[in-house]
This record gives structure tokens, sequence and C-alpha cells, in this order.
């Protein structure tokens, strides 16, 4: 079997690692945060609770996992090859995201642009006669408490404004790894995670501000279901980043990387730079159209 030299050590050919627990208990903890998610929009008095503890399972699991995972990679154990399947499995569970966040932009763009115009036609007057296509609108009196639309001033903007500097101060720390500083990377990459961070306070405080002054929530119609699915599921996606950068700072502080040899970190500013794109289209279809 022939082997590569990597800068942990020598590697295998191919390495195939072990049976692991991390599949099974990462299933199970995710189980659990989505059941407790769906039993918490129900009001169930368990659901909070069950979601609390499903997240800090999967975090755990996450924690151990990555652990093994960096012992892989500096104990030698990776060739080239392992990187190129590294490179391909980033690339589909990016392309799974694409799809993930696809799925409700359509539902979104059906509701807008079919269902709408559709129940508003006079086939359907005499089933909602006071239903108006009107999108933010609260339809027929009774059905959804009334309640104000979501503009893109000036939190939204503001946060525009954080994602997009927060992609140029990682391409900054990218470079700076590439070139042996690892000072600089260190100093710019937290500098992506703070505005990370940022980024999430503006969002909690503008679904305070939603909730308490414009009573918009879940509930409000189709209107109130997309727009916290899809910024909701965004910031899940934000803090999940955020996440791996802090990872992959810590290993930068480490001395972990090589400026050959860093997938860890393209791997994470892959995925940032998505959720940056994906801001973008909910800022333009959800607050401004």
């Amino acid at each position: 079997m022939s082997s590569t030299h990597t800068h942990g050590g020598t590697a295998p050919y191919y390495f195939v690692p072990g049976p692991s627990r991390w599949p099974l208990l990462a299933g199970i903890s995710l189980l659990v945060t989505m059941a407790g998610a769906s039993g918490w929009v129900n009001d169930a008095s368990w659901g909070p609770v069950a979601n609390l503890l499903g997240i800090v399972a999967t975090l755990i699991v996450l924690y151990f996992w990555f652990g093994d995972a960096i012992k892989e990679s500096e104990g030698g154990l990776y060739s080239q090859r392992i990187d190129h399947s590294y490179r391909w499995s980033m690339s589909w569970f990016i392309f799974s995201e694409v799809m993930f966040f696809g799925a409700f932009f359509g539902a979104l763009f059906y509701a807008r642009t079919i269902s709408m115009p559709w129940l508003a036609d006079l086939d359907h007057k005499f089933i909602w006669p006071d239903f108006a296509a009107h999108w933010g609108g609260v339809g027929p009196a009774g059905t959804v408490e009334e309640f104000k639309t979501m503009g893109p001033f000036p939190i939204p903007t503001i946060n525009t404004a954080l994602l997009l500097t927060s992609g140029v101060t990682l391409t900054i720390a990218h470079h700076a790894l590439r070139a042996g500083h690892r000072a600089q990377t260190a100093i710019w990459l937290f500098a992506t995670i703070l505005l990370g961070a940022v980024f999430m306070g503006f969002q909690a405080y503008e679904y305070h501000h939603a909730y308490t002054e414009l009573n918009l929530k879940l509930t409000s119609g189709i209107y109130g279901s997309t727009f916290f699915m899809l910024t909701g599921f965004h910031g899940f996606h934000v803090t999940m980043g955020a996440i791996m950068l802090s990872v992959v700072l810590y290993r930068v502080l480490r001395g972990h990387f090589t400026p050959d040899n860093h997938f860890a970190f393209e791997g994470a500013a892959w995925y940032w730079h998505f959720v940056d794109v994906v801001w973008l289209g909910l800022y333009v279809v959800v607050y401004w159209l």
C-alpha cells in the first residue's frame, strides 16, 4: 500500500475509519431537537425542554465527532485522496442545503404568485368573499389576527451589510493563511465570527420587535409562517457556520494548518459564503418584494 507525506506525518493511500457511534447519536439528538421544536410551536409544555436538551446533545456530539476527525488529520492519517473525499462531501452537503432553501423559496413563490391570485378570482368569491390578493394581508375577518409586515429598514439592511462584510473578512483571513501569516488569519477570522454574532443579535431583536410591536408571529397566516421559517432556518445556519469557524479559529491558534493543507478552513468558508448568498435572496424576496 502506497502512502502520501502530509504535514502531520505519513498517510496511508486511503484511510478507512473504524466504527463510530457519533452518526447514530447525532441522528438521535437532532430528532429530539426537531421533536422539541415541533412541540414548542404547538404549545406543548415539554417542547422547550426537549428542544434545549436536543441542541445541547447535538453540540456535545459535534464536539467529540470533530475532535476525532481532528486527531485523525493531525495524526497523519489523511492523504490527498481523503482531501478529495472531503471536498466532494462538502460540495454535496452544500448542494443539499441549496435544495433545502429552494423548497422554502418555492413555497413562498407558490403562495404569492399562484395561490393568492387563484383564491381571489371570481370562482372563489363565494367561498372567501372578503379575501383580497394582497401579500401580508390578514385575510377574511376572524381567520388571522391583524399584523404588520416586516420592511427592509433598518435591521435587515444592517444585517445585509454585516454578512457582506463578514464575507470580505473571511476572504482576507484565507489569503493570510495561504501566505503563512497565522496571526493575521486569527484576527480576521475572529472578526468574521464577531460579525456573525452581531448579525444573530440583531435578528433576535428583530423577532422580539415582530412579536411585541408588529404582532407578526409564526401563526400570522402564510406570510408569518414563510417569514419565520426562511429567516429562522437561515439564522440557524449562521449559528452553525459561526460554530464551524470557531473550531477553525481554535485550530489556527493551535497551528494545525499549513498554507497548502487547510481544507477545514476552506470547507467552513464555503459554507459561510453559501449562507451569505442565501441571505441576499432572503433580503430581496422576503423584505423588499
